[in-house]
């Protein structure tokens, strides 16, 4: 599994490094123009993002405090324009488990490398002349984690919305989606709303204040066990290398809520992130 995962990563950056140069007229020789496309989420801007996770948990299992998970992702983003202002994203999210702890009855083990659950959305997105922009849409996740501990066990589906807004000094915007279970897993059905708030302050040179921190409710979990909620912030840098614009961000999420028997505490994400020309 590390073999295989890092053959897929050298393949990805591989395609990212021999992408066909970006042509001039579209504006993405301009850094400061083209973080603020990023930071819209129905910007017609190809990208392909590697968020790396650093994740330290707590609760009232034993050794909860000390447990630690790392996991790389791949999420690739190319809009397939419909219209002025409206566009057709699909969107997987293929997530790589460097190490993950998983209690036992006893104790935590840590495992690792792992592929994870692969989630997807499909949506559509429109921009309205108020600058008020909506995504309308479907998100899921299929069974695919190489271990069952690190899985739903089964496919989820469900709808999603995000609004959103363009300021003078940036972005702010709202996802949330509700996925269902497709089949029953062995203990109960699967009933999760989730998704993140996400905003953005651009600076000079490109440089921006922004997050997007993931949140999540379980219908199904015990009483202290169902809201995940983090508070998050942190700073975006985007370069022009060569022809290819280049966004890196770091991130602190501290989480107010978390499951009562084990959850995240802090949380740091890495992001890197190559803009790549669309292929139509």
């Amino acid at each position: 599994m590390k073999k295989t995962a890092l053959i897929c990563l050298v393949i990805l950056i591989s395609q990212v490094i021999t992408a066909q140069e970006i042509e001039e007229n579209t504006g993405q020789n301009d850094a400061n123009a083209v973080a603020k496309k990023l930071a819209d989420p129905n910007a017609v801007l190809g990208s392909f993002a590697f968020p790396i996770d650093y994740i330290n948990y707590n609760g009232s299992l034993p050794d909860a405090s000390s447990q630690n998970a790392f996991k790389l992702s791949f999420q690739p983003s190319l809009p397939y324009p419909l219209g002025p202002g409206t566009n057709l994203f699909l969107r997987p999210l293929i997530p790589i488990i460097v190490s993950q702890p998983v209690f036992n009855g006893s104790g935590f083990n840590n495992v690792g490398v792992e592929l994870g659950d692969i989630g997807f959305d499909l949506a559509i997105g429109h921009t309205w002349p108020s600058k008020w922009l909506t995504l309308v849409g479907i998100a899921g996740s299929a069974p695919s984690a190489t271990l069952a501990t690190l899985s739903a066990r089964q496919w989820t589906l469900g709808p999603e919305l995000v609004v959103g807004k363009t300021t003078k000094w940036g972005f702010f915007g709202l996802l949330a989606a509700q996925s269902w279970g497709l089949s029953g897993a062995p203990d109960k059905d699967l009933s999760i709303t989730g998704g993140q708030y996400f905003y953005t302050i651009n600076l000079k040179n490109a440089w921006q204040i922004q997050a997007q921190p993931l949140y999540s409710y379980n219908h199904n979990g015990s009483s202290g066990n169902k809201l995940t909620l983090p508070l998050g912030t942190g700073v975006a840098k985007t370069i022009i290398a060569g022809k290819m614009p280049l966004k890196f961000s770091l991130q602190y999420w501290y989480y107010i809520e978390s499951p009562d028997n084990f959850g995240p505490e802090h949380q740091i994400r890495f992001s890197i992130i190559p803009v790549i020309p669309l292929p139509w």
